[in-house]
């Protein structure tokens, strides 16, 4: 399964690629993500918990960060295996591109699975895929781009996650 996309984000490029190697980031952007450690210089290992279909799993796998060029682009190549479930591998070619004040941030994904999850049929897991990506990048986008003007009447959600959380961070 193959598919590209792209978000703009309302930040920098350099915010936007010290984002994509900062682990507490792509922990809070990865759906399911229950524990993450390592560095982007030596690897990331990631538990994932994740339901596809009828299919509930734990994965636990390896992502690693390669083909590097600062503020300009990398690529994600991560493994995982979920036990009886059986295994999901993938990556994502990400390119930053300056827009302004704002990032495009272009991505082309794969991915592969393997075992029961296989057995769910192309639609289901090609579904699923998509929106994984899709939800791992709109979190990316709202962990760091600036935070959206809001009303004051409406109500704060304490459990949801901060808008342009990492930029602040770093500018601080």
């Amino acid at each position: 399964m193959k598919m590209s996309d792209s978000k703009t984000i309302n930040a920098d490029p350099a915010t936007v690629f010290a984002a994509m190697l900062d682990r507490d980031v792509l922990a809070s952007c990865v759906p399911g993500c229950s524990e993450m450690s390592g560095s982007a210089s030596e690897g990331f290992t990631a538990t994932v918990v994740q339901k596809v279909g009828p299919v509930k799993a734990t994965f636990k796998g390896e992502v690693e960060l390669s083909d590097i060029v600062e503020n300009e682009s990398l690529t994600l190549t991560g493994a995982g295996k979920g036990g009886a479930a059986g295994f999901a591998k993938g990556g994502a070619n990400v390119r930053l591109e300056a827009d302004g004040e704002q990032t495009i941030l272009h991505y082309e994904v794969e991915a592969k699975v393997g075992g029961k999850l296989a057995q769910l049929g192309s639609r289901i897991v090609d579904g699923f895929a998509k929106k994984m990506a899709d939800q791992f990048f709109t979190a990316f986008q709202d962990a760091v781009g600036a935070p959206e003007e809001s009303d004051a009447e409406e109500p704060t959600d304490e459990e949801k996650p901060k808008k342009g959380w990492f930029r602040k961070l770093r500018s601080s």
